[in-house]
């Protein structure tokens, strides 16, 4: 065994076991709380300028995210949490997102009509979370160097003061970005287990992060698992109380590793949904009403003009792996 492989490997090992912890809890719960769900009437809509083929989605179980974040918060705290105090942050990014996206889910799903929460309201409030996590990130002793960024075949940059905005901004625009990418069954958690794997085997290879690493396979496992019923046909879907908690958590581990720049990268294809979304918006103002996209985001106009939701699905997984072994490389080059 060479002296890498003998580096990582007790590294390597809590991460795998928490991995395959937390997909077995979720494995398990997945079924009780689809039937719980169900019971609640906690169905999603769909709206009806969208593709046809969604309406048959209607009043499958939404709120599922909670399974993937309840699951990934009961093991770290059990486990990965004691003198590791960093981890406070992607807990607090997590749990506090879910719950935000919760209230909109449940005013969306138990009132009828509703629209759930005014998006200001929901920008507001990711935008709260964010500056709470990014102040926290500058305790003393917590990080070393918080202000630092690495940045591609040049190595840490203090960014001082112009790292709280851009900080702020990452965790805001990745939740956001995350829930615009949650529109096809299997989307968001695929891509978003191949994000969290990717700044897993970052933080596997950066010395000292061994637990942001078991965070990130916790998070993978339980994304996993519950791919395992979001995929086509979905029987439940993450809603809001996933997609915010899984950019929110997924920004700050990218904090926590002094990965901004790589951040877009991994998250290629969050970012395309929202340029497609902004170019879309934009578009529409300027033209007085005319359409670039059949509709936005990018995933919706691939299904309008006839790709199926698999075939969408499927290589948009394909282009994240690309884009994972892409901000891997350029996180040691």
């Amino acid at each position: 065994m060479n002296g890498l492989a003998k580096q990582l490997l007790p590294l390597l090992l809590p991460a795998a076991i928490f991995g395959v912890a937390s997909f077995t809890l979720t494995m398990f719960a997945a079924p009780y709380v689809i039937q719980f769900l169900r019971r609640m009437k906690a169905g999603t809509t769909v709206r009806l300028e969208g593709p046809q083929s969604h309406q048959i989605k209607v009043g499958t179980p939404v709120m599922g995210g909670v399974l993937f974040t309840s699951v990934t918060t009961v093991l770290t705290i059990a486990f990965n949490l004691f003198g590791h105090y960093s981890q406070l942050l992607t807990l607090g990014a997590l749990v506090s997102s879910s719950v935000l996206g919760g209230v909109d889910d449940l005013l969306k799903t138990l009132r009828v009509g509703s629209a759930g929460l005014r998006a200001r309201f929901k920008l507001a409030w990711t935008l709260a979370i964010a500056i709470v996590i990014v102040a926290v990130l500058h305790i003393p002793k917590l990080l070393a160097h918080p202000n630092n960024v690495w940045i591609p075949s040049y190595g840490f940059v203090d960014f001082g003061l112009a790292y709280w905005p851009l900080a702020v901004l990452a965790i805001v625009a990745t939740a956001h970005a995350v829930n615009l990418t949650d529109g096809l069954d299997g989307l968001a958690a695929g891509t978003g287990a191949v994000a969290f794997g990717s700044f897993g085997a970052i933080a596997l290879l950066t010395k000292n992060y061994g637990y942001t690493a078991d965070f990130c396979f916790t998070m993978v496992g339980a994304l996993l698992a519950f791919l395992w019923f979001n995929i086509y046909p979905a029987r439940i879907f993450m809603g809001d109380t996933g997609s915010l908690a899984l950019g929110a958590a997924l920004a700050t581990v990218a904090l926590l590793l002094n990965q901004l720049l790589v951040l877009p990268v991994i998250g290629f294809v969050f970012v395309i949904m929202v340029i497609s979304d902004v170019v879309q918006v934009a578009y529409f103002k300027y033209t007085g009403g005319k359409r670039l996209l059949r509709m936005a985001p990018l995933h919706h106009h691939l299904e309008l003009i006839g790709w199926h939701e698999n075939q969408i699905t499927q290589r948009f997984w394909i282009v994240s792996m690309v884009a994972g072994v892409a901000g891997l490389a350029l996180a040691f080059s």
